[in-house]
């Protein structure tokens, strides 16, 4: 850690670092921590030239975009996410094809790729807000299937999703946490707009992912 600390003052560099990461890089190397978005816009009010990213691909691409004059590296090239990976802006093209005029809304976690094709990126705290917005009243919420249902359940406009999922929100489950409520009733859960759910709203018109 020390060498770490040392090395990125000699170079100039400050080291952002997502919630995710483990302690040892959160506490003792990171200049900056939070969120994926978070990251970006805090990177743009430093002086450092070096934004190191501790964090998945598509994070350090929103870093490069808030920060286009600056150099972003990313210690792992190959750090991804499924629900990133999970589409591309041909597939976003494609999309746009079968729903000529549909307004496409594009959650932030997204390659830049993706983004480049969108008509407006959303968070998950503001997605519901951006949708009831825009003026047709049929929206493609991509590419977060369980976010977009979850909108769906909150608006009176048609969504169309696309079938793309984060492994690690997938893991947690409903039979889990109710076991956890029975051992502890006093418990208080707290539900990440991107998590599954039991059922699927009847709003909901799917769009299969890519062959």
């Amino acid at each position: 850690m020390h060498a770490i600390n040392r090395l990125k003052k000699e170079r100039g560099a400050v080291i952002l670092a997502h919630n995710y990461q483990t302690p040892d890089i959160f506490h003792c190397v990171a200049d900056i921590v939070g969120d994926s978005l978070q990251l970006a816009r805090d990177a743009t009010k430093v002086d450092a030239e070096i934004i190191i990213q501790c964090g998945v691909h598509f994070m350090a691409e929103t870093s490069k975009l808030l920060n286009p004059e600056k150099t972003v590296l990313i210690p792992d090239g190959k750090a991804g996410c499924s629900l990133s990976e999970s589409i591309t802006g041909a597939d976003v093209r494609l999309l746009k094809q079968r729903y000529p005029g549909v307004p496409v809304v594009t959650y932030v976690n997204t390659s830049a790729d993706v983004k480049a094709e969108t008509d407006i990126c959303c968070t998950s705290s503001n997605v519901l807000a951006v949708i009831e917005s825009l003026e047709s009243d049929t929206v493609l919420c991509i590419p977060d299937e369980y976010l977009a249902m979850n909108v769906a359940k909150q608006t009176k406009k048609k969504i169309l999703t696309w079938k793309g999922h984060c492994e690690v929100h997938e893991r947690f489950t409903a039979a889990e946490l109710l076991a956890y409520k029975e051992a502890d009733p006093t418990i208080e859960i707290i539900g990440h707009p991107n998590a599954t759910r039991t059922s699927s709203p009847s709003a909901i018109s799917p769009v299969p992912p890519r062959a």
